[in-house]
């Protein structure tokens, strides 16, 4: 299979959530026409940017222009780079910064950048003057086939991963796929293992065409953009049917109970990237399943070979910083967003395409798992 040749027109994926839906538009040089679509959306509004310090060197003078040539009045808020501005000190700031410039209701807050600064400029756009649009323009891989559309906006706590945050839709998401030229390799690699996740959830020929082509898709390729889209048109099917995660859009959370306990043991730090620790895991995730009996051996090998071909982790072994324990993960674990009632929530699958959430899942289960796994080479 190959991947469909390049359109010249950006492709469009739309969130159809009623009168609060939006498009996702998807293409080579889409920034370009932020500025035309923002005013087209909202006539005289003014906008606020909020980018990181390594993605304004990049692309705030890109953004700058194209809200200039639409008439569109801006200011920009620069934070530090990284995990660490995922805090309330760093989201107080923003929010102190955005009433000074007088961003008002009617107004925009653009989010340039990965994941972090769509989860931070979201959740600002939210609470500031009860709320505020918000249009994300999401600069990483990850974030362009998840962070950046789907309404989740947050900050880490102390005690774990993105658990202090609401729901906030973008009204429109611009994910020109040439920004993603500028990142290093390990940060595209990393943003990739989301990609993967939408195969093993429920698409197995994706899975499949992804084992044939990643080469395509690293390569800048039309290949890349088919995947963004396709990954886009699969996640914005799961929110419309579940847009506040009562059910089906857990299964977005594939490998995440795993990962997220990963990255606190990392102590959320660039020593292991988000899409780092969901690689390892969704090797987790269908190595458990494996374990449970829900799927042949073999199907757990596969997906795990996959992630190490790319370059991805597979192994907790490979957290960074010291020896990983299982009571450590499993006490990080015990704050996940999706336990219920003291409960553990898992997503497991009975084979790659078919996951599937997976309530009251015996702890002693998962501490046997992965002690064997943290001590296996």
């Amino acid at each position: 299979m190959t991947a469909p040749v390049r359109s010249s027109e950006p492709a469009a994926v739309h969130v159809a959530l009623g009168a609060r839906g939006y498009d996702v538009i998807i293409g080579r040089g889409a920034l370009a026409g932020l500025g035309e679509r923002i005013a087209a959306l909202r006539p005289g509004a003014s906008a606020a940017i909020v980018t990181d310090s390594t993605v304004a060197s990049h692309h705030l003078s890109a953004a700058e222009a194209a809200l200039q040539r639409a008439g569109i009045r801006s200011t920009h808020l620069v934070v530090p780079a990284g995990e660490s501005s995922k805090s309330w000190g760093v989201l107080e700031q923003v929010c102190e910064d955005l009433i000074a410039a007088r961003i008002e209701r009617g107004d925009v807050v653009v989010a340039l950048g990965g994941g972090v600064i769509g989860d931070l400029a979201g959740f600002a756009a939210a609470i500031v003057r009860r709320g505020l649009e918000v249009v994300q323009v999401p600069t990483t891989l990850l974030a362009q086939v998840d962070s950046a559309f789907g309404g989740k906006t947050a900050i880490n706590s102390r005690q774990g991963k993105n658990l202090i945050g609401v729901f906030h839709q973008p009204s429109l998401v611009v994910a020109d796929t040439a920004l993603l030229d500028t990142l290093p390799a390990r940060v595209f690699r990393a943003g990739y293992a989301e990609v993967v996740k939408y195969g093993l959830i429920n698409d197995a020929g994706f899975f499949a065409w992804l084992e044939a082509n990643w080469r395509e898709v690293f390569a800048r390729t039309p290949a890349r953009e088919h995947a963004i889209t396709t990954s886009c048109r699969a996640k914005a099917a799961i929110i419309v049917r579940d847009e506040r995660e009562s059910g089906e859009r857990a299964l977005l959370n594939l490998g995440h109970t795993f990962a997220h306990a990963l990255e606190a043991a990392a102590g959320f730090s660039d020593r292991l990237l988000h899409g780092e620790a969901v690689a390892i895991g969704l090797a987790l995730a269908f190595a458990f399943s494996a374990r449970l009996g829900l799927l042949p051996q073999g199907e757990a090998e596969r997906v795990a070979r996959h992630l190490a071909t790319v370059g991805l982790p597979t192994h907790p072994a490979a957290v960074p910083g010291g020896p990983v324990g299982a009571d450590g993960l499993m006490e990080r674990m015990a704050q996940d967003k999706k336990v219920r009632r003291g409960k553990l929530t898992f997503i497991l699958a009975r084979g790659i395409g078919a996951s599937f959430v997976a309530a009251d899942i015996d702890p002693a289960q998962v501490r046997a798992f992965l002690a064997e796994k943290l001590e296996a080479p």
